[in-house]
């Protein structure tokens, strides 16, 4: 078969994967924001005979060949050679599975997250536990059917982000332990900063509205964004030109549903920003999921916290909340969105403590993994680990283990990105403080002068290169872990005045 010739089967091939790819993203979304629950068996069964359709083709023996040829064929460009290189590595993961093992696998998953759905609102673990024991087990083998030299864990940790590992996520974490948890007990043994007014009774149609205007001033375009409800808020996408975010709005707490629309909004323009060339194929993701986490809790915590977006932003809040904010100046509003309290629930952590969270999800799932702990009675080893690391303690399991959908569909090893993501962000707002005025472009209703800096030194790539190619391109460095203690440091060392 000439060059060209595979060339064509190729592209048939990748429009064929892509198509499956956005049917089962749409059921995705709509069976996590509007579906009915009671036809939750119905779709599930058929969403995974979609997915085994789907993993049909993708492991379809003429494309793997195919693609393996063209990973190092000089007749073609290197964009489809780095795609095909993808596509190759993920169809030798994938081929050891039988297909109807992986059918089942989809299946569980489904099963899975209904039952997590309904056992969080029952604030009842035992309801969850035997789907998440089965959830495991099946990794494990899918995991181990690959037949690799790295261990189960590291293997999955590699999925999420490439060439990373135990060895050098323990390292990782080492680092912050080092020099968080002293500064955690500093801060929390310095006066702390009122911020019980952030928690009063917030009318939710109140909160959307601002909501209009907040979507407005990051210039999430409804002509291909789109944002709805959610328990637990994530983003989607079909192509660039489709990407969905979801919310969570809580009465007694006005910046939860703000910051989380602010870092899903951050994902969207990831996914937005790409090269409209690498739509429909592999290319066309965010390079791992430390990347991609980067860019989100960048817009969160590097742009959405600080008093320059909160110049513009502020005024639109307090009228529409005259009650609860009138009275309450800018400066005393931006300190208390940064205050760093110890606290439960991860996605409402503060900059400081949210390490921590994400360290306590690693060591459990290394535990997991490793032999060394079982879940049975894994709410209580959760809560010990709380209590541990942060001084607090669930008094349930929906403030504690079950707060997280993660592990209800096997996404083992992705829980340690987001910690990467935070400290790739600070290394990243460095690089982009070299270029431009930040502070002045958020305060002038400019929030997209910084996304096209990210989208022209990050986004834009998409999957075309490595990590930390990506890292080094856009910051001129290797991935140095001191920009995020450092940035750290000097925060909460100014706030509460150490």
């Amino acid at each position: 078969m000439t060059t060209q010739e595979m060339m064509k089967e190729y592209q048939d091939w990748i429009f064929k994967m892509s198509s499956y790819q956005m049917a089962l993203s749409i059921i995705g979304i709509d069976k996590m924001t509007v579906a009915p629950v009671n036809g939750s068996a119905y779709r599930d069964e058929r969403t995974a005979f979609l997915a085994g359709e789907m993993f049909s083709i993708e492991t379809d023996p003429k494309m793997v060949e195919i693609v393996k040829q063209l990973k190092d064929d000089p007749e073609v460009d290197d964009d489809t050679r780095r795609a095909a290189a993808v596509y190759y590595e993920n169809a030798v993961k994938t081929l050891c599975i039988p297909k109807d093992e992986f059918v089942a696998f989809q299946q569980l998953a489904n099963e899975s997250y209904d039952k997590w759905l309904e056992a969080k609102n029952k604030a009842d673990y035992a309801v969850f536990e035997p789907y998440l024991k089965k959830v495991i087990e099946a990794r494990k083998k899918m995991i181990s059917d690959r037949n690799s030299d790295r261990s189960i864990y590291d293997e999955m940790l590699n999925d999420f982000e490439p060439n990373m590992n135990q060895e050098k996520y323990d390292t990782f974490f080492n680092a912050l332990k080092e020099r968080l948890v002293p500064l955690i007990k500093k801060v929390t043994e310095a006066k702390q900063i009122d911020n019980s007014f952030l928690f009063q009774d917030y009318d939710i149609e109140g909160q959307k509205k601002f909501m209009d205007h907040l979507l407005q001033y990051l210039h999430f375009d409804p002509e291909w964004g789109y944002q709805n409800e959610t328990e637990h808020p994530f983003t989607s996408w079909t192509c660039e030109n489709d990407c969905r975010t979801t919310t969570k709005y809580l009465k007694n707490n006005v910046v939860s549903a703000i910051l989380s629309t602010v870092h899903e909004v951050g994902h969207a323009y990831y996914e937005h920003n790409i090269d409209p060339k690498y739509d429909g194929m592999i290319l066309s993701d965010g390079v791992s999921s430390g990347m991609h986490e980067s860019q989100s809790r960048f817009c969160e915590n590097y742009l959405g916290r600080t008093r320059a977006f909160w110049e513009y932003n502020y005024p639109f809040l307090q009228k529409q909340f005259p009650q609860q904010l009138g009275r309450i100046d800018l400066d005393t509003f931006v300190n208390a969105l940064n205050v760093g309290v110890p606290s439960l629930i991860r996605t409402e952590a503060d900059e400081l403590t949210y390490p921590m969270h994400i360290l306590i999800r690693y060591e459990i799932e290394k535990g997991l993994f490793n032999g060394t702990i079982s879940t049975d009675g894994l709410d209580t080893v959760w809560a010990d680990m709380y209590e541990k690391y942060l001084g607090v303690r669930p008094s349930n399991a929906k403030e504690g283990i079950l707060q997280d959908v993660h592990w209800s569909d096997g996404s083992f090893g992705y829980f340690p990105t987001y910690a990467l993501g935070s400290a790739f962000a600070a290394q990243f707002m460095y690089a982009m403080r070299k270029d431009m005025d930040v502070e002045d472009a958020l305060r002038n209703n400019r929030y997209t002068d910084c996304i096209s800096w990210l989208k022209e030194h990050i986004q834009k790539y998409g999957f075309r290169y490595e990590a930390d190619e990506i890292m080094k391109m856009a910051t001129g460095e290797e991935f140095n872990v001191n920009y995020y203690l450092d940035y750290l440091e000097d925060k909460y060392t100014m706030l509460y005045h150490l």
